[in-house]
């Protein structure tokens, strides 16, 4: 199509840039508008829409539409993986949330892994039939848009399926009803603004760097094109595996602001192998990869503990917009620091970012700690928690239940069973109030 390396990177940055606004606003519409069953299906319609629109571009050869494609599938794309967040708190929570996490991670590392290395021998296949060009490369997209078909699908399933379990659980019961706003976020704790520096602070470390690490392994480790690549990969593939392990591990022990602040330093000190040493880069890359997936596992579901579950999208949405905010600006100032003052000084804006990181980790700590530790709590510590509120309930609603009548609810508890009718121009409330003031 005669793209060059600048606009093509800009199909990355129309899918980037509108998610720093429509990630929050995704989940407050998960949360007071549509609903998580009815926005997960409007959002993989847009991914659907906006695939099935970047595929027509490319076969009409109008790079303009592609991009409006690209825009379109980034409206849905970061909404619908609020929308999962949710609803994987909303089926596990208590229970194997972390490892629920772990999976998620996994599946997306194995769809990105699958996607790099399939599409273009079907690109290939292809052209075998069809010859080399844009109209090859239609036909290629229209692959991924039979994948989005499948993803929409699954959310109506799952839609289902949810709405038949709050039937069978009488989920809605147990709701207050209490209307939600987007000026709710001002009010999140402390504890929350936390989370997300660190989420911040130690993605725009992996992420950013793994785009520009191609280069800095050929030139600092010369390594030929092809180690340098699974070099720079294995962290995505570690990770693939390993989050569901991980995940499992930390819904075994609890302790998950432990597990936060342990991975930020084992990728701290990843960072600095690669800056300050020659020592064989698969060792701190593979290293990196079991950090990156132990902080997604127990991150994550650290925010279903603080934020009540009717406001669950609009936190996590606004997680990810900053999240987004943060990864496209740091990008950009990465890729002008390897131009103007190369990869040592690029490795110690990283390290910089990791502590601020880890500085947030420990006051998330600190904090948690003088508020009970509630955060930190082991497995056993907080199914204890949990049994013992219960069993105050149970208690409570015990009490209620046998609490002594007074006379005057009992009498007419008697006229009621043996039929009295009581004359229309009584009014009980009327009575009891009369007959309060004649006592006093």
């Amino acid at each position: 199509m005669h793209v060059n390396t600048g606009s093509f990177m800009t199909l990355y940055a129309w899918y980037s840039w509108p998610n720093v606004v429509l990630c929050f606003f995704g989940g407050f519409l998960l949360d007071r508008v549509f609903g998580i069953r009815l926005g997960t299906i409007i959002f993989s319609l847009f991914v659907l829409a906006g695939q099935c629109v970047f595929a027509v571009g490319a076969q009409l050869n109008l790079f303009w539409l592609m991009e409006a494609g690209r825009f379109v599938f980034g409206i849905g794309g970061e909404s619908l993986a609020v929308a999962q967040n949710t609803y994987a708190v909303t089926w596990f929570r208590g229970k194997e949330l972390n490892m629920v996490f772990g999976l998620q991670l996994s599946f997306s590392r194995v769809g990105s892994t699958v996607n790099m290395n399939v599409m273009s021998p079907v690109y290939q296949w292809i052209s075998g039939y069809v010859g080399e060009g844009y109209l090859t490369l239609g036909y290629a997209l229209w692959v991924g848009a039979g994948t989005c078909v499948l993803s929409l699908l699954c959310g109506l399933l799952l839609g289902y399926y949810d709405k038949r379990a709050a039937r069978i659980l009488k989920r809605d019961a147990g709701k207050t009803g209490e209307v939600i706003r987007i000026t709710d976020v001002k009010d999140f704790p402390a504890t929350f603004w936390l989370i997300t520096v660190i989420c911040v602070a130690y993605y725009v470390a992996v992420f950013p760097f793994i785009g520009l690490g191609l280069v800095f392994f050929e030139e600092k480790f010369d390594l030929d094109p092809t180690s340098a690549n699974a070099v720079n990969s294995l962290v995505y593939i570690i990770s693939a595996g390993a989050s569901p392990v991980l995940g499992f591990l930390v819904d075994r022990t609890g302790k998950n602001v432990f597990w936060v602040i342990l991975a930020i330093l084992v990728t701290l000190a990843c960072h600095m192998m690669l800056a300050f040493t020659f020592w064989n880069p698969y060792i701190a890359m593979s290293i990196m990869g079991v950090s990156y997936s132990l902080l997604a596992c127990a991150l994550w579901p650290i925010v279903a503990f603080i934020i009540p579950e009717n406001q669950l999208g609009t936190a996590y949405g606004f997680m990810q917009s900053i999240q987004n905010l943060g990864l496209a600006v740091i990008s950009i100032v990465a890729g002008s620091i390897v131009d103007q003052k190369g990869y040592l000084l690029l490795e110690v804006f990283f390290l910089a970012w990791l502590c601020l990181a880890l500085i947030a980790g420990v006051v998330l700590y600190l904090v948690d700690a003088v508020r009970g530790g509630a955060l930190n709590m082991s497995t056993w510590e907080r199914d204890a928690q949990e049994e013992a509120e219960e069993k105050a309930k149970a208690e409570q609603d015990e009490r209620v239940r046998f609490k002594p009548r007074s006379a005057f609810a009992l009498r007419n508890r008697f006229y009621s069973r043996i039929g009295a009718k009581l004359p229309d121009h009584f009014d009980i409330h009327t009575s009891s109030f009369f007959r309060r003031g004649v006592t006093q």
